[in-house]
Formats: structure tokens, C-alpha cells, sequence
């Protein structure tokens, strides 16, 4: 099996392994009976989440037992020194889940020698398949995709989120989120960012920016996007990083104008009220 031949591969076993997990979630939406914290408030995590990520798991290591993965709940697992790698969220968009908000999906990217190729994102309560490979272009529901042809700021809907730290730092998107509402037609809080990066993709968003993500929450929506002909960068348009958590998506044609607006951006200091004692 070549190369190219491989990622065909690939996806499909990626695609096997979302629907496994989507069906999951199905099952479970409205019937949660433990839904606990993970360590900051509103870092959620369910019997769904884990039972999806098992389902996922199982496909993933059944085709390939030797690649790498880090999956959102379980963690690091495989070989250390595999050139694979799949960043699994199993539901990204959990407090949405919680609480019957139908905004979530399962989230499944492959990363090859650390570069995002295969990404397959599942929205099972929309019923919207979005893949990509490299090289292959992007698809909702098996039909091709490309980003929107939205040219200036003002014209743009954007998309942002709010990290779990949000109330332990200035560093929190509030004041980005105020100054880019003034600058463009809106900005949405989708709560999901797999999600809000395959809308992207599909032309829905011109662009989206976030800070405090894990590899889990984007590797499978950056290849979406660009083999969608959108662009990823760091915020100052630098090369992304996984590792830092952050990154700036858009159509390609706001990314520079986007770009500058969020480093004219002055951090939002907010004095938080001690909390009561118990």
C-alpha cells in the first residue's frame, strides 16, 4: 500500500470510527445520569464522552494497533515513536451535550511526522459528515466544500470560544470578542470548536480565532479547512503550533486584516468578587 493510497485509508477507518462514536451520542443525548467536572468549572465530562471515546478507540486500534493516540479521556496511548498519531475528541462540545443543546461532535484527526492529514468531524444531531485529506479536498456529506468568498472584515461572520481558565486570566478573548463584534456583521460562541472550524470550511464562518484548545479539539478541523482553501495560522500569521493552544482560521481572503485586529487587542482585566465561603 503507497502512500497516497494510504490516506484513502485512512480517512475511512477515520470515518468508520466518527460514525461509531456519533452513534453513541445518540444514544445517550437526554439520558446522562453522570455528568462530573474535570478539574476547572464547566470542564465537563460524561458517561457519553467516555463510552464514545471506547467505541472510537476500538476502530482506531482494531485497523492500526501500532500508531499513536491521544485521545481527550484516556490520554496517551500506542507507541511513542510512531509517526502516527490521531488527536480523538470523542465529544467536543460537552456542556452543550449536558445540557441538550444539539451543538457537539466527535472530532477525529490524523497527524503524520506532526502535520495534520486526515481529519473527520461528526455532527450526529445535524446529521453532517465533514472530511478532508490531504491533497483530496474537503466534503459535507460526501459533496465538496469550499470556504466563502467574504473579501473584508465588516462583511464577515466570525466565531470564537472562551477557554476553561477564562476566570483565572486576563488572557481570556473577552476583550477580542468585544472589539471584532464592533468591527464585523457578528460573532458567534458556538461552544464547539470542531464544529465552528467545519463551518469554516463549508462557508457558513469567514474565520474563526481561539486561544486554550488541544490538539484533540483542531487536528482534524485545520485539514478540513485547508483543503477547503481556507488558512491556519498563529495569530500574528505565523506557522500554527498545536502546542500553543491557539489558532487564526479564516477564508484566506481576512486572514491579514483578521490577524492585525487581534494584535491591536488589549487584554480585558476583570476583578473578579472573591467567592463566598460555604
Amino acid at each position: 500500500m503507497n502512500f497516497e493510497t494510504s490516506l484513502d485509508h485512512f480517512l475511512d477507518i477515520a470515518t468508520e470510527a466518527a460514525l461509531a462514536g456519533g452513534a453513541i451520542l445518540q444514544q445517550y443525548w437526554g439520558q446522562l445520569e453522570n455528568i462530573q467536572e474535570k478539574g476547572r468549572p464547566g470542564d465537563l465530562v460524561t458517561e457519553a464522552d467516555q463510552a464514545a471515546e471506547q467505541a472510537i478507540l476500538a476502530v482506531i486500534q482494531r485497523h492500526f494497533p501500532q500508531h499513536q493516540i491521544l485521545a481527550e479521556e484516556s490520554g496517551w496511548q500506542g507507541q511513542q515513536d510512531s509517526q502516527f498519531l490521531w488527536a480523538i475528541d470523542p465529544l467536543d462540545g460537552t456542556t452543550n451535550y449536558a445540557h441538550q443543546y444539539p451543538f457537539s461532535a466527535t472530532s477525529i484527526g490524523l497527524l503524520i511526522e506532526g502535520i495534520p492529514q486526515v481529519g473527520v468531524i461528526f455532527d450526529p444531531f445535524h446529521r453532517e459528515l465533514f472530511r478532508a485529506a490531504q491533497g483530496r479536498g474537503a466534503t459535507r456529506n460526501r459533496q465538496p466544500i469550499h470556504v466563502s468568498n467574504t473579501s473584508t472584515l465588516a462583511n464577515s461572520l466570525l466565531v470564537t470560544g472562551f477557554a476553561y481558565d477564562r476566570r483565572e486570566t486576563d488572557d481570556n478573548n473577552y476583550a477580542e470578542f468585544c472589539h471584532l463584534t464592533h468591527l464585523t456583521q457578528g460573532v458567534r460562541r458556538g461552544g464547539a470548536a470542531a464544529i465552528d472550524l467545519a463551518y469554516v470550511a463549508c462557508g457558513r464562518l469567514d474565520g474563526y480565532w481561539e486561544r486554550g484548545l488541544s490538539p484533540w479539539d483542531i487536528a482534524a478541523g485545520i485539514i478540513l479547512v485547508q483543503e477547503a482553501g481556507g488558512r491556519v495560522t498563529a495569530y500574528d500569521q505565523s506557522p500554527q503550533q498545536l502546542s500553543s493552544g491557539r489558532l487564526l482560521v479564516t477564508n484566506g481572503l481576512i486572514h491579514e486584516a483578521l490577524s492585525q485586529a487581534l494584535m491591536t487587542v488589549k487584554p480585558l482585566a476583570i476583578d473578579w468578587p472573591a467567592q463566598a465561603e460555604a
